[in-house]
């Protein structure tokens, strides 16, 4: 049995089975071609040719298993990282005090999102409003907080999006 043969024989199948998995045609493809790198890589391993078919879909299983498996372990550090972003925010002194001014709609997704990491779709079905409304409270609750930082702290957003400046607020030196 060689590569062709197999790519002849199983290829679409093979693609629409993981694209049913992983519901993503980028993810798919690079899914599909690690799948296919496996078997050329792993094809002499291969005892039974009666088997080729089973034998391939499984090392296409594990392939998604280890696309799934890796997106876990970024979602790890990514939660990491908001874990130092927040510290970061939290030693801005009017931070708290900003957010619990908000009007209750903007500060529930703002807590909903930004504090808890909560994904903006979850919010909306929690909230039991539209995502489009979401993201427009999000949008909205940002302006204001901006101004609220441009007006009593005197930060201001680098480049980047992130707070720079120097506390000068009225607020913490009360």
């Amino acid at each position: 049995m060689e590569t062709q043969n197999i790519w002849n024989n199983f290829s679409d199948e093979l693609y629409f089975f993981i694209l049913k998995k992983v519901k993503n045609k980028e993810v798919t493809n690079d899914v599909f071609q690690n799948t296919f790198l496996k078997i050329h890589t792993n094809l002499p391993k291969l005892k039974k040719e009666e088997k080729v078919k089973a034998w391939v879909f499984q090392i296409a299983r594990n392939e998604i298993y280890n696309h799934f498996n890796k997106e876990s372990s970024d979602a790890t550090k990514l939660d990491a990282i908001k874990d130092i972003d927040l510290q970061q925010y939290e030693q801005i002194c009017c931070f708290d005090n900003f957010i619990n001014d908000l009007p209750e709609i903007y500060k529930q997704v703002i807590e909903l999102i930004y504090l808890q990491g909560k994904k903006q779709k979850d919010v909306a079905q929690a909230l039991d409003i539209s995502l489009e409304n979401v993201k427009a409270r999000v949008k909205r609750a940002k302006g204001i907080l901006k101004n609220k930082f441009n007006q009593c702290c005197k930060f201001e957003l680098d480049k980047n999006g992130k707070l720079i400046g120097e506390s000068n607020c009225a607020i913490c030196k009360v």
